[in-house]
């Protein structure tokens, strides 16, 4: 009766830990993949990009699998493909679009 019981103590204690490791390690890794897709998948140009080498600027053309990237003042472009994207920030149209409809200062 001991052997029988270590083993089901045994399974339900691997069992345990298989579920653990899907909810700590697995699942929250294909939820990052999912969000770095989107995000790859979002990017338009005019967007600023930081790459996972570190390279900041704005993409100026979107193909399939790359886009280009133009850096700093002298306007170097730079080919990378999409998986290099670290981050993206979008190009804020609608902030833009309001600032320059603003009046200039009126006097009373």
């Amino acid at each position: 009766m001991t052997g029988t019981e270590s083993m089901v103590s045994l399974f339900f204690t691997l069992a345990l830990m298989v579920i653990l490791l899907y909810f700590m390690i697995y699942r929250p890794q294909k939820k990052q993949e999912k969000k770095d897709a989107a995000m790859r998948n979002s990017l338009e140009i005019g967007d600023q990009v930081t790459t996972i080498g570190g390279v900041i600027g704005r993409v100026v053309a979107i193909k399939d699998d790359c886009f280009v990237l133009e850096t700093g003042s002298d306007r170097v472009k730079i080919r990378f493909t999409k998986t290099a994207i670290g981050s993206v920030e979008k190009l804020n149209m609608e902030g833009a679009a309001a600032s320059s409809s603003k009046p200039a200062n009126s006097k009373k």
